[in-house]
């Protein structure tokens, strides 16, 4: 099946699905490693990972399209991607979208912000006027049809904590972006469960939300009561990793090797300890590769060489289960 097919299938089943987000190939393997049915690609860690900036506008087209394509190549799950707020008007979206197609993608969401954007999370959002946001819609409506109709459309909208925004203008616009033929709609920002409830009687079909504002988050069994096609998380894949690598750095600058060494000992058995992690990004099938496509004598080179890492051996991920 299309990745983009199956993510049509995921988003229009009954049981609620996951989409975990993050910022590289890598995370992407990750999330489907651990049985994830969907990744994504968030631009705020898009942004950090590959610049080192902040989810400020500050990233372009091509950046995330390739960053997007890597993720998309990594893996066999679909991957959901952001694109901003489509890099430009109307016209730009189009090519926003067939760029995305292209590089594997199975879907994006474009926002209702002008240029530069900035992170749905952060203070200062504005938003553009409600017929400019329309005609971009229906221009990646347009464009998907015409190169896979599967591919998933999700108007993203910033308005219930941007300027001039609030509730009742979100709802008014999302009902709007359905209208104009997306295929998911996405609530930005909700500020209570109340209001997802309110936005799931006023909306039809597939729809999503962030639930960062909400203490304490709901459950997963609570966010698909309330009628949410996927429990959105967009940097599952990271968030842990980047205060693990922060807390391990400050670590070794205060104690030297002595902190590697009780890290490598703390972590000797975990799935991705050690050198296990080359299981994961595909050094048991680059063997399997070699041994089909590669002359039989430069095989040897197994024979004659050392390692701490072997690829012929049955994967480690396989054999920690």
């Amino acid at each position: 099946m299309k990745k983009t097919a199956r993510l049509q299938e995921l988003f229009h089943r009954d049981q609620i699905f996951v989409i975990a987000g993050g910022g590289c190939a890598f995370h992407a393997k990750m999330v489907e490693g651990c049985g994830f049915e969907c990744a994504y690609m968030s631009g705020a860690l898009t942004a950090a990972h590959v610049l080192g900036l902040p989810d400020a506008g500050l990233i372009t087209m091509t950046e995330m399209v390739q960053n997007a394509s890597r993720m998309a190549s990594a893996i066999s799950i679909p991957l959901i991607s952001d694109s901003d707020q489509g890099f430009g008007n109307a016209i730009n979206v189009r090519r926003t979208v067939q760029a995305f197609i292209q590089a594997g993608v199975a879907g994006i969401h474009i926002e209702d912000q002008p240029f530069p954007k900035r992170c749905g999370f952060v203070k200062g959002k504005e938003i553009i006027p409600l017929e400019e946001a329309v005609g971009k819609y229906r221009a990646a409506v347009d464009a998907k049809r015409e190169l896979d109709p599967d591919f998933v459309i999700i108007a993203r909208c910033d308005a219930r904590t941007a300027v001039g925004g609030g509730l009742e203008e979100a709802l008014t616009r999302l009902q709007a972006y359905k209208k104009a033929g997306v295929d998911v709609l996405y609530f930005e920002a909700p500020q209570s469960l109340a209001e997802v409830k309110i936005a799931r009687q006023e909306l039809e079909g597939p729809l999503i939300a962030t639930m960062v504002a909400l203490n304490p988050s709901p459950t997963l069994e609570e966010m698909e009561k309330l009628g949410l096609a996927a429990a959105f998380y967009p940097g599952l894949a990271a968030l842990a990793g980047m205060i693990a690598s922060w807390d391990f750095l400050q670590d070794f600058h205060k104690r030297g090797v002595q902190a590697e060494r009780e890290f490598i000992q703390h972590t000797k058995d975990h799935p991705l300890g050690g050198l296990r992690f080359f299981d994961l990004v595909g050094f048991p099938k680059v063997r399997e590769w070699e041994e089909k496509y590669l002359p039989k004598e430069q095989l040897t080179k197994y024979e004659k060489s050392l390692g701490l890492y072997d690829p012929t051996e049955k994967a480690t991920l396989e054999r920690s289960d």
